[in-house]
């Protein structure tokens, strides 16, 4: 595997090899020595999975406080647009945000640490989406950022008006009335 930090401390792109031939192919998708020796010990205790059609965006989503969470995300079928918010105020990437693009054919994984906010956008007809957390789901830690904030500059690639979204996340704050991270 291939990992390579972004622009923002602590967020990586990881990049599996592939072994491709006529039957199909094979690749490890996680292996936790890797992990380890590339961007240190996250314990990751679950498994998550979406699926999705054409446009559906889901965030800006995080954990506020002990319930905090490290994601591992990776897209099994279609292609989504990911996006990672740095809301650690004291960090020098406050409010900058980490773009890329998943897909089941570059297979790339990307990793968001603690003290993120996270979301995606399908850009195919379809997607399944999975993810590795490394703590359990809390109702009352739950927290988001409006996805369309102007403050974060997000250049999402379809129009907004094709953007389709949970009425939870259509009343999300915006960064600077969120609840962050120290």
């Amino acid at each position: 595997m291939n990992f390579t930090e972004t622009s923002i401390k602590g967020v990586f792109v990881i990049e599996p090899k592939v072994f491709n031939d006529s039957r199909g192919y094979f690749f490890e998708a996680w292996k936790q020595s890797e992990f380890e020796s590339n961007i240190g010990k996250v314990n990751f205790i679950q498994d998550n999975e979406s699926k999705s059609s054409y446009g559906v965006l889901r965030g800006l989503h995080y954990q506020k406080g002990d319930f905090s969470q490290s994601k591992l995300v990776r897209v099994i079928k279609g292609r989504v647009f990911d996006v990672a918010v740095d809301i650690r105020k004291s960090s020098p990437t406050f409010g900058q945000h980490v773009m890329v693009e998943l897909s089941e054919d570059n297979k790339r994984q990307f990793f968001i640490p603690r003290g993120f906010a996270h979301g995606f956008l399908v850009l195919s007809d379809e997607a399944i989406f999975t993810y590795k957390v490394d703590n359990v789901y809390a109702p009352q830690a739950e927290a988001g950022i409006r996805w369309n904030d102007p403050a974060l500059d997000i250049n999402w690639p379809i129009d907004p008006k094709d953007v389709l979204t949970s009425d939870k996340d259509l009343k999300q704050p915006l960064l600077s009335e969120a609840v962050l991270f120290d």
